[in-house]
């Protein structure tokens, strides 16, 4: 009960405060809002901007390791000319690792490059062609809520010309039309529309979107295309491979990806590896230290606003004792406790301090209106309560000292203070 009444009587203190020095009060509390509004909403801006890339790199898959010629970084120890003379991924790597690997989920080879698809009068140009494998949608999820059907095992061997397009291609090179059944031609050849993938829009980093994509078989990709074998020259296929999630750090599939490369290629025990085994999941965690460098930031920057607020706020509590020195001694000549006095007035601090940072939350709320374009805003319960947090923190700490004066004044010596 006692806290109840602590709680209730400080409520209506810190009210009183605000309400008959209303200027004096917010001008004290503006670096606290702006303090709480500078780290939450870089916090905020943090968070959705990092939940927006994750999502537009969640196709590389949180699991999946790639072979390809370059490392996602570079140890300084290799000359980069070494690297591109290195030798390409090929079918026949794919099926030898696809039938061998005992620790993957899945796996699949895909390579690239941009057409123009034509149907009639109509096309459309810088549409990236991909040829894939048969097993490519067990890797990436390319095709959800597919319109029509993926390939069959029998295309993908025989390598037919079907093609599964996105929705560019689709309103572009169909307009009006039902594309399944149709041919479209692509590079001279005609190709079958066996699905279309529903619209998918732009990602936040401005990469290639599925709507601008066509898939079709590799062998038929092959066909039309020049693969090359390696030093840069011609298209260069990517072997992909999802790990299992019960391996922690991918560290059994890297193992075996790496000895099962090294036996296909037919490298000695001294011979260095003339392969990358990259994992997807190193460019997550290198964009997860930026962000963590921008949080850093917006902590500097919104802590000085705070400082000054929590000054405010404890010029305040100075000024508060002294204008209720008089009421101090009358309470204790009744019987109040130090304690009573103490967590009185730090009580009130700490309303105050969570008033500024209410209206620095709101503030903050506000702003994710603002459109962004693809970005979108969200105020996260948790950067709520680290806004409160703080705020009632910086309140406790530019209460406690003079709060711990009103608890130590003399009773006598306060009543007879005018």
């Amino acid at each position: 009960m006692i806290v109840i009444k602590l709680i209730i009587e400080s409520f209506v203190f810190a009210f009183t405060a605000l309400k008959s020095n209303l200027l004096r009060t917010t001008l004290s509390l503006l670096g606290v809002t702006i303090g709480i509004f500078a780290i939450i909403v870089v916090f905020t801006l943090v968070d959705s901007l990092e939940r927006s890339i994750n999502d537009s790199l969640s196709f590389l898959g949180r699991t999946n390791v790639d072979i390809r010629r370059f490392p996602i970084s570079f140890d300084g120890n290799m000359p980069w000319w070494d690297y591109w003379r290195r030798p390409y991924s090929t079918y026949e790597e794919y099926e030898f690792l696809r039938d061998n690997l005992q620790n993957a989920e899945g796996i699949t080879i895909f390579a690239f490059n941009s057409v123009t698809p034509k149907y009639k009068n109509n096309s459309s140009s810088d549409i990236t062609l991909l040829g894939v494998a048969y097993t490519h949608d067990g890797v990436y999820n390319d095709f959800p809520d597919l319109d029509g059907r993926y390939f069959t095992l029998e295309e993908c061997q025989s390598g037919r010309n079907v093609a599964i397009i996105g929705n560019r291609t689709r309103k572009e090179v169909f307009e009006k039309l039902d594309p399944i059944g149709r041919q479209i031609k692509i590079k001279g050849q005609k190709f079958t529309v066996i699905g279309v993938v529903p619209e998918q829009g732009a990602g936040l980093l401005g990469e290639t979107s599925k709507d601008e994509n066509i898939w079709i078989p590799f062998k038929s990709f092959s066909r039309i295309n020049y693969i090359g074998t390696g030093a840069g020259r011609g298209i260069e296929p990517y072997i992909t491979v999802k790990g299992l999630e019960s391996d922690i750090g991918l560290v059994k599939i890297e193992y075996e990806l790496k000895g099962l490369v090294r036996k296909i290629r037919g490298l000695r025990p001294k011979e260095n590896d003339n392969f990358a085994i990259n994992r997807q999941q190193a460019i997550l965690n290198q964009i997860g230290s930026f962000f963590d460098v921008l949080s850093t930031g917006g902590w500097l920057i919104g802590g000085f606003s705070i400082l000054i607020g929590g000054f405010g706020i404890a010029n305040i509590m100075f000024v508060s004792v002294r204008e209720r020195t008089n009421i101090i001694g009358i309470q204790k000549s009744l019987g109040a406790k130090n304690y009573f006095i103490l967590f009185q007035f730090l009580f009130e601090s700490i309303f105050l301090a969570v008033i500024g940072g209410g209206v620095g939350l709101l503030l903050v709320y506000g702003v994710t209106f603002i459109p962004l374009g693809s970005l979108e805003l969200s105020l996260s319960v948790k950067n709520i309560v680290l806004g409160v947090g703080v705020a009632g923190f910086i309140g406790m700490a530019s209460g406690i000292i003079p709060a711990a004066i009103a608890a130590r004044l003399d009773p006598v010596i306060a009543i007879r203070t005018q």
